[in-house]
């Protein structure tokens, strides 16, 4: 069976994903800072300035290829691949590395560092480590993740506009990971700030016109915010939300949220984010599927354009490092949906 008719998690797509992560998480180069410089003493390699997330391309791929092996050590015996995860994880997720980390995050310059992409994968990394038992990671860890919730709680009391974007800027795609930390480690005025914000953001859109995807997107600015509301509301306000929102999905309308994305050189790095933008398609409407009523007619509509979105882009998860370094993740996020 190809990779692209698969449409669960197993065995051997997890030992592929798996064996991905391993390979580029510690891959020093090519690497893209995200630096202001104050100085010639802040021109340091990746290694250096970040002791954990210095592999992947950048820092936050780096730290969400961390949460997949996290995720996948946890959820599926993949020996002998777990015994290297836990390696890994006892020789990078130490005290003294995540005080380096905590040390970057601290200095004046870097006071919008990674915001609010990283910020969330890092909490969802966070959130993972917590959910295994018997190692020390999550406790290890706990220092940076509660840097960035306080980040959170900082920032978004004066964000008075969302960011609807399909990139790193997301404020749904952040929000929605924030609060599943949120709620696993039982930070409830995170939660309820996170809850508030995306009510006041995005309760009153309706009628989605659906303008995507733009040449980068990996994100889909419509359904990226379903989910985000999907994940903050009660079921049956979020249905009554989704049905205003895109009132005609049974007809898969607008048709641009129903048909996968056209990639056009997998060596451009952004051009290949349109991989990203199926996967996270299939993930986000496989999740809004479940969330809707079974005698809904979206239902079945949405399940089919998840399956083929994720046809789309499974394929391509593997084979050029643009893409290679981060979208293993998201097929993960769309095969579990």
């Amino acid at each position: 069976m190809s990779s692209s008719s698969v449409s669960e998690l197993n065995q051997d797509l997890a030992l592929k994903f798996a064996q991905l992560a391993l390979g580029h998480v510690r891959r020093p180069y090519p690497f893209k800072l995200d630096q202001v410089l104050a100085g010639d003493e802040d021109v340091l390699p990746p290694r250096t300035l970040h002791p954990i997330f210095h592999g992947s391309f950048d820092w936050h791929s780096c730290v969400h290829g961390y949460w997949l092996l996290a995720r996948l050590y946890r959820r599926l015996p993949i020996e002998p691949t777990g015994r290297e995860i836990a390696s890994l994880f006892n020789e990078m997720l130490t005290p003294d590395k995540v005080a380096g980390e905590l040390a970057y995050l601290q200095r004046p310059t870097s006071a919008g560092f990674e915001r609010p992409y990283g910020w969330a994968w890092l909490l969802m990394l966070s959130a993972e480590l917590e959910r295994i038992e018997g190692r020390p990671w999550a406790a290890n860890l706990r220092p940076l993740a509660h840097a960035f919730a306080d980040r959170f709680k900082a920032f978004l009391p004066k964000a008075t506009y969302p960011i609807r974007t399909g990139t790193h800027y997301s404020t749904a795609f952040a929000l929605a990971l924030a609060h599943e930390y949120a709620g696993e480690v039982g930070d409830h005025d995170l939660t309820r700030l996170i809850e508030t914000t995306a009510r006041g953001w995005y309760l009153g859109d309706a009628g989605a016109v659906a303008w995507e995807p733009s040449g980068d997107d990996f994100l889909s600015p419509t359904l990226m915010e379903a989910e985000c509301l999907r994940r903050v509301l009660p079921s049956p306000d979020f249905r009554m939300w989704f049905s205003r929102f895109l009132p005609d999905a049974a007809e898969r309308r607008p048709a641009t949220l129903f048909t996968p994305a056209t990639v056009s050189d997998r060596s451009d790095g952004k051009i290949a984010h349109l991989d990203g933008l199926n996967l996270s398609r299939a993930w986000c409407w496989r999740a809004i599927a479940r969330s809707l009523a079974a005698s809904d007619p979206v239902r079945d509509v949405a399940l089919a354009a998840a399956d083929e979105h994720l046809a789309a882009g499974l394929a391509h998860v593997a084979g050029d490092y643009m893409g290679e370094h981060w979208l293993a993740t998201f097929a993960l996020l769309a095969l579990e949906a």
